[in-house]
């Protein structure tokens, strides 16, 4: 993974959990980013990710650092653009819904091509929409949990600041993440992959000779 960008992920995460609002919360919000540095880690030198894909993980990273400090409903941000634009609530969740979407498809694609899961490139979109799909409905799943589990401890977890249908939002923001990400980045991502593929196997012939 980029130092540069590791370091910027790790720094955001240290000021993240200095005094967050809710520990609970925090633990809740940066669990997924402890987890996939550490996957990213260990498996980089096997299988390194495209420019493209790692900024986007680490867009992500920093995104839900940053709700785990403040909480999702209490990001600063999200209240000046709710003040500017004169909105009801604060819309920093959405923007991290959307991402879930978004940044997922990303990395499922560049597993589905350079893995060659499929065998007719065709059935990649489609699959890829499925996994973000499910990975936000995991996702609702747990913050279900969580409020069964802490009770009225987990509503800074679960941020739905009243509306009662923050969860199908949620789940069709990540559909549209995912949907904007394949429609917006393929050519791309296809270039970037070409690439990759290109250098790791010129390195593996010189290694070879």
């Amino acid at each position: 993974m980029n130092r540069w960008l590791l370091a910027l992920v790790v720094a955001v995460l240290v000021w993240s959990g200095i005094s967050p609002f809710d520990r609970v919360t925090w633990w809740l919000e940066v669990t997924p980013v402890i987890v996939g540095i550490a996957v990213l880690l260990a498996r980089w030198r096997k299988f390194p990710l495209t420019p493209l894909v790692t900024v986007l993980i680490a867009i992500h990273m920093i995104l839900l650092a940053v709700g785990g400090h403040y909480t999702y409903a209490l990001v600063p941000a999200g209240d000046w653009v709710r003040d500017w634009l004169g909105l009801s609530r604060n819309h920093y969740d959405r923007v991290g819904h959307l991402a879930q979407g978004f940044v997922p498809a990303m990395i499922a694609r560049e597993l589905f091509v350079r893995l060659e899961v499929f065998a007719r490139r065709t059935w990649i979109p489609f699959s890829i929409l499925c996994v973000c799909l499910a990975i936000s409905a995991v996702y609702e799943i747990v913050e279900w949990g969580a409020a069964l589990w802490l009770g009225q401890g987990a509503e800074a977890f679960l941020g739905t600041q009243g509306d009662p249908w923050d969860t199908q939002t949620d789940m069709f923001l990540a559909g549209v993440g995912a949907v904007c990400a394949l429609a917006f980045l393929s050519r791309w991502h296809d270039r970037q992959m070409a690439r990759l593929t290109t250098s790791r196997r010129a390195c593996a012939e010189s290694t070879r000779a």
